[in-house]
């Protein structure tokens, strides 16, 4: 999850990636799945993905959103997303990061997770961005680390105001801070 929204759950390691999040399964075949393994018909499975899809989209990040809304004449901006099937329909509803950014690149479309670096240098192909001219901000030091490792400045987000002063001073061409 991006920080412009937060999520309560924590993110699988990568060797433990679930199928819906590389896209290896359909979302009807995950309700499946949950049906058979959890022994619930189908009004219960309903109930529980709705659960996990509150949980999965977590709170919007406002201050973020309107922060990161006002970068959009200055700079290019995608978001690079470990997804599940499902979620660039549900974010798009609950969001609108569609409106937000000019690309989103979830992994269950691409079939690669964060931290694989193949996911920053594709991210970076579909923004026609070089990985040394970006930025990437993510709450997690291995995905930091990782885009780091392929040649983009990155930050681990701690709190909006740190943030944002990241981007400020990316954006006007500032070595980061220590």
């Amino acid at each position: 999850m991006s920080p412009v929204a937060s999520d309560n759950a924590a993110a699988p390691e990568p060797r433990a990636v679930v199928p819906g999040g590389v896209g290896a399964v359909s979302e009807r075949e995950v309700h499946d799945q949950v049906a058979a393994r959890l022994r619930l018909d189908a009004g219960r499975v309903e109930a529980f993905m709705a659960d996990l899809w509150a949980e999965y989209l977590g709170t919007p990040n406002d201050e973020l959103i309107t922060y990161v809304r006002s970068l959009r004449s200055r700079c290019r901006l995608g978001i690079l997303s470990n997804s599940f099937v499902g979620a660039r329909e549900r974010e798009t509803a609950a969001y609108r990061f569609d409106e937000l950014v000019e690309e989103i690149v979830y992994s269950h479309e691409i079939g690669i997770c964060k931290p694989d670096e193949r996911a920053f240098r594709m991210t970076c192909a579909r923004l026609d961005v070089r990985p040394e001219d970006c930025l990437f901000i993510d709450d997690a030091a291995a995905n930091v680390a990782a885009a780091q490792k392929v040649g983009m400045r990155a930050h681990v987000f701690r709190d909006n105001a740190a943030a944002v002063a990241r981007i400020a001073a990316h954006l006007n061409g500032a070595a980061p801070s220590r």
